[in-house]
């Protein structure tokens, strides 16, 4: 069985404070959500002791945004996958769309930050997904193919089980706009297959979660499809009740 997967990226919002009181009402909704379901927060760097605690013994998951592609040195303002374990870090957001347009991002800076995030013991989230350009012209599947292949690929398959894969639509992220479940399940079915290409069986046990535009109103009939284990959430994360609606929905 597939791990079901409910993951919520806060971006750049929240104070300290605005934060530890969100994880605080998680934690204490977590109750509701079906067994087997994982639940995990990805708040900024400066959340993440204070929601570590807030968290503590609710079986939620700690995630980070992101990590550098070097082990440590003179990288002023970046963090590194040593200092997010080193803070009891479990997971870590990796290609997400926005660091790759905004920052730049090349699948062999993306490669590197895999390798240094599981050498620390934590679980890539790793984020595929093509432009609103790239579906209209039909290149969605090879958009997607090519950030798997050169990124992923490069794993073994005992790294490669530690993965978490999430395909957002980028045009979708932030918009409003969703992926139709049978679109977003053709895709979630072709990253499966094309992992199977390279690690075989392993494809079948990868979680593969969709980001964008999720929320309590869509999820279940994207949660329904067979190939989509869960969601990437980005706005409906930073309510309470609206992120546990999501989780329910299974």
């Amino acid at each position: 069985m597939r791990k079901k997967i409910v993951a919520g990226n806060w971006k750049m919002n929240k104070t300290v404070p605005e934060g530890e009181e969100l994880a605080g009402q998680v934690a204490a909704g977590v109750s509701s959500v079906p067994a087997g379901v994982k639940l995990i927060i990805a708040p900024p760097f400066t959340h993440l002791s204070c929601v570590r605690k807030a968290i503590a013994g609710s079986g939620i998951g700690l995630c980070a945004q992101n990590c550098a592609d070097h082990e440590k040195g003179a990288y002023t303002g970046e963090v590194s996958a040593k200092m997010l374990s080193s803070v009891n870090v479990e997971y870590v957001i990796l290609g997400h769309s926005e660091r790759r347009e905004y920052y730049g991002e090349t699948h062999e800076k993306l490669v590197k930050k895999i390798e240094l995030a599981l050498e620390q013991g934590l679980s890539p989230i790793y984020c595929v997904g093509e432009k609103l350009e790239e579906r209209e012209a039909g290149k969605h599947f090879e958009v997607v193919d090519s950030q798997i292949r050169e990124v992923l690929f490069t794993l073994s398959p005992e790294q490669m089980s530690r993965v978490i894969v999430a395909y957002e639509p980028v045009w979708a992220i932030g918009t409003g706009k969703t992926a139709t479940s049978s679109q977003a399940q053709e895709i979630h079915a072709h990253i499966r297959k094309t992992l199977a290409g390279k690690f075989g069986a392993l494809a079948e046990e990868i979680s593969i979660l969709y980001g964008g535009s999720c929320k309590p109103s869509n999820a279940k009939e994207l949660f329904a499809c067979e190939d989509i284990d869960g969601g990437l959430i980005g706005g409906a994360s930073l309510v309470a009740d609206e992120f546990l609606a999501i989780a329910r929905s299974f």
